[in-house]
């Protein structure tokens, strides 16, 4: 036992000097597993020239799910390219709503038709059964009952006869539905659409711009517009 008396006395040694060194890196260094999340809103663009610094360095505060009690001179614009049979979507769209309604005049929601018709056979037919319904002063009548009822339709043969029906239930001239369901002018005013959202490097659908900065992916959704929107909006009434 002498023998290996001087080993344990040497362990003892070794053990207590790595329990005190553990300790000093844990209150200096160590990650803080409660803190809060990184900022997940991943804003690229051109920024205001009157501020430079970089919204993906924005603090947790400024980056946060509370809208700043701020007053600005004008709204921040949210555009989404999207696609009326794209399931993503229409899981955004009353993600949008609810955007709209906490943020009220301190946002303008633009949609912008991107149907990617080789994947959704029916999406082409639906952009135009919305702008259709915008030459009655209806779009966004049309848009809603097109995401809420996506399921209805997409999957038809010809879903011609379901969009009549939305068209009858907001009291559309038929006559004048019908004629531009088959419009060659709708149809230039969708291409225009694809051919402005491809320069601007949209690929897939939903796209979402806050300002023209285009949101991260995986920041399209209700929380990640939330941050974006709040950031934008301090940078108004900061300017």
């Amino acid at each position: 036992m002498k023998r290996f008396l001087p080993f344990l006395i040497i362990l003892v040694v070794l053990g207590g000097a790595l329990g005190v060194s553990l300790k000093l890196w844990k209150s200096r260094g160590a990650p803080d597993t409660n803190a809060a999340p990184a900022f997940a809103t991943n804003l690229t663009g051109t920024a205001p020239a009157n501020n430079g610094s970089d919204p993906n360095q924005a603090s947790q505060n400024s980056a946060g799910l509370t809208r700043p009690n701020v007053k600005v001179s004008s709204p921040v614009v949210v555009e989404e390219y999207g696609d009326y049979q794209c399931p993503p979507c229409g899981q955004l769209y009353p993600e949008l709503k609810q955007i709209e309604k906490e943020y009220g005049d301190q946002v303008q929601i633009v949609f912008h038709h991107f149907p990617l018709a080789k994947i959704h056979k029916n999406a082409l037919l639906a952009a135009h059964a919305a702008e259709a319904a915008r030459n009655q002063k209806k779009f966004w009548e049309m848009h809603d009952l097109l995401y809420r009822n996506q399921k209805e339709w997409s999957e038809l043969a010809d879903p011609r006869p379901v969009f009549v029906s939305y068209a009858k239930q907001l009291g559309l001239n038929l006559e004048a539905f019908n004629r531009d369901l088959e419009s060659n002018q709708i149809d230039q005013k969708i291409t225009a659409d694809i051919q402005r959202g491809t320069s601007l490097g949209v690929t897939g659908t939903p796209t979402v711009f806050l300002d023209t900065h285009l949101l991260n992916y995986d920041a399209t959704n209700l929380n990640g517009i939330r941050r974006g929107i709040n950031i934008l909006l301090e940078r108004k009434a900061a300017s």
